[in-house]
Formats: structure tokens, C-alpha cells, sequence
């Protein structure tokens, strides 16, 4: 579906060594290697690898990592989740943001930050050679031959970005990244997600970084189950969402609670910005508040959208605006502003285009 934007030429390996310690490959590019090559998209700059053009002339306000490993995952023709969704986030952010954001090169995921959440047995599963166009996972979830190494950026993208926020001046940071994660649990590939990158961020900031709270926000309109699982007995994350009711996973309901460091609120279809932003302002905001997290993030999916296809929900680009501005303020106020937002759901083109926007100009100026 993407395959006309594609240049013929390829990502550079820039750790070769990690091939042959991490994954055991002889040399990079051997069939056992998943970092692999992968289609260069027309957003990057016109020599390979290089992102210089990406950097801003002024001090940049922000990070962005990314990478262009992410547009070879092609789940197939028509399928929602598109490499066309990471362009036009990428173009958006580039037109709104000339000179305020940091453009990042994420790294690949190591295998030590992966196994911190994932089962060695799908690991193994999704890092097989593919030659074979599309390889179904579940109903709705395919990989193609780029899609190992799509899924190893995007849950490095989580790691690298933590890593910046705790150990950098940097305090903000946006991983433009797919394939998305938060359906992804400890054994199990699903809803489009192969590894859960916020997952493996927030495992990254607790184990790496030695926090005792952090915080992982979820407006994605879909639950995510993945995330929910994979903390659910774990008191220093707490996991707050609201998603629309009735939708895949059929899961994420209010009893749901853990060891009460779980929230979640059902929002019924139809429900627009004034019910989403008092949700948040009376029931979820608090209690973020009351558990003081010391870093934050944040699932940012855009799907509930009013246009977007796969929902019913009635909210615009300023109601996702506004909580980000929101969570903002709450990671300045007990985490020194760290903060870092993955990029989730989102079908609507020029939905996703104005939300991304909306977004990342809200933790600019938060």
C-alpha cells in the first residue's frame, strides 16, 4: 500500500555487533539478524542515513524519535494500520514544529530490555525470518518481511526516549513510532500491536533507572488489555484509561482494579469532549495526583476522534489537546516534567494529522 512512496534504498545497520551478541546472527544481514534493512520512506532526508536535516537550527523544546524502519511493516492492502499513518504524522509535525523539536534516531530494542515484559517464546516467534508477504498472526494482526525490525525500533524508540527524560536536560519527549503496542501482552501479539513499547519504557524506567512510581496514561479508545496485564499486580505503576465501551478487547472495565493501581472508565458511544474532559478532570486527574508519579507516559492514541472509522466516540483534536496540556502540568508538578508519549491508535488521516499536532504543541507549551 505504501510500496510507490518507497525508495529503493536501505536503513544501514548502525550497531552490526549488536546483531552477533543479541540475536545471535554470524553477520548483519544474515537471515538470522532481525534488525535486517528496511525501506527508506520519502520523509527522511535524501542521503541515507543521515538525519541531519531533521535538526533544527534553533534549541529545539522537545524530542522525537523515530525511525524509518517503521513504514516496513505493511500488515497489507486496505489494513488500518498503515505506514501511511506514521507519514502524515511525521509531515504534520515537521510543517507545525520547524524549529522546536529534536529529531532522534531510535535504536533497536536489546533483548534484555524486551524479555523485562515479553515471553523468550514470542520473541523468537515474531524475530523469524519472514519471506512470505503476510504472516497472520490473530484475525486482525500480520507481519511482513520488515515488520521484526519495525517492532524492535518501535519498542526502543520507549527506552531511548526514558532514558533521555531521566539522564538528559531533556524533559519531554514523542516516540512517532509503529507498529503500536498497548494490546501486546507478556505472550501474546494482538490488535495490530506486536511488543508493547510502552510497556517495555515503563519496565525500562523501573528496572534501569530505579523509580518507584511511574505513571502510564491510556486515551486510546480501545482498552489496553496488554499494558493492564503486564502491571496488573505491580503497586509502582499505576495505569489509568478511558476507552470507549463494547469495543475490542471487551476488556478494561472499573472492577478491574489490581492491587489499586488500575483505573479504568468506560465511555459509552457517542460520548464527546465535554464527558471525556470531565472524566479525566474528576476522577482520573486526581488520582494521578494523589499517586505522584515520578515519570510519565502516555499511550497516545487518537482513534477516538470523532471521523475516525473504528469508533464511535465524538471528540476532536482539542480534547486531546487539552489533556495533554493537562498531563503536562501533572508531570511538572511531580516528576520534573518528565514525560514521554507513544504514538498508538489512530485511523483517520487527517484526524491522526490534527491530533498529532494538537498533541505535541500541547506538551511543548505545558
Amino acid at each position: 500500500m505504501v510500496a510507490a512512496a518507497v525508495r529503493s534504498a536501505v536503513w544501514p545497520c548502525r550497531k552490526p555487533i549488536d546483531c552477533a551478541d543479541q540475536w545471535s546472527a554470524p553477520t548483519h544481514g544474515d537471515a538470522a539478524c532481525p534488525i535486517g534493512t528496511s525501506p527508506v520512506g520519502t520523509f527522511l532526508p535524501a542521503k541515507a542515513g543521515s538525519y541531519g536535516a531533521w535538526r533544527s537550527v534553533t534549541v529545539p523544546d522537545m524530542l522525537v524519535f523515530t525511525h524509518p524502519a517503521c513504514l516496513g511493516h505493511d500488515p497489507g492492502i486496505d489494513h488500518p494500520e498503515s505506514p501511511e499513518r506514521l507519514r502524515v504524522v511525521l509531515e504534520a509535525l515537521r510543517a507545525a514544529f520547524p524549529d522546536r523539536l529534536d529529531w532522534r534516531e531510535a535504536p533497536p530494542v536489546k533483548l534484555g530490555e524486551l524479555v523485562r515484559v515479553h515471553d523468550r517464546a514470542l520473541i523468537d516467534d515474531l524475530l523469524q525470518p519472514q519471506r512470505e508477504p503476510l504472516r497472520r498472526i490473530d484475525l486482525d494482526t500480520f507481519t511482513s518481511p520488515g515488520s521484526a525490525s519495525a517492532a524492535l525500533h518501535a519498542a526502543g524508540a520507549g527506552v531511548a526516549a526514558v532514558t533521555a527524560v531521566m539522564d538528559g536536560p531533556d524533559r519531554r519527549a514523542f516516540c512517532a513510532v509503529r507498529p503500536p503496542g498497548h494490546h501486546a501482552t507478556t505472550d501474546t501479539a494482538m490488535g495490530f500491536c506486536l511488543f508493547n513499547n510502552i510497556a517495555v519504557a515503563a519496565a525500562h524506567a523501573l528496572d534501569a533507572h530505579g523509580l518507584e512510581r511511574v505513571a502510564i496514561v491510556d486515551f486510546d479508545v480501545h482498552h489496553g488489555n496488554g499494558t493492564q496485564a503486564i502491571f496488573l499486580a505491580d503497586s509502582r505503576v499505576a495505569y489509568c484509561s478511558t476507552h470507549q465501551s463494547g469495543l475490542f478487547p471487551q476488556s478494561g472495565n472499573m472492577r478491574e482494579r489490581g492491587t489499586g493501581n488500575i483505573r479504568n472508565i468506560l465511555l459509552p458511544p457517542g460520548s464527546g469532549g465535554f464527558r471525556f474532559r470531565n472524566t479525566w478532570a474528576d476522577e482520573l486527574l486526581p488520582q494521578l495526583d494523589a499517586f505522584g508519579p515520578q515519570l510519565l507516559l502516555v499511550s497516545a492514541g487518537f482513534d477516538g476522534h470523532m471521523r475516525d472509522p473504528q469508533a464511535d466516540l465524538m471528540l476532536e483534536a482539542e480534547d486531546f489537546g487539552w489533556l495533554s496540556s493537562e498531563l503536562a502540568t501533572l508531570a511538572t508538578r511531580h516528576a520534573g516534567g518528565r514525560m514521554v508519549s507513544m504514538l498508538e491508535g489512530g485511523y483517520d488521516l487527517q484526524a491522526l494529522r490534527e491530533c498529532s499536532v494538537a498533541h505535541v504543541r500541547a506538551l511543548l507549551d505545558g
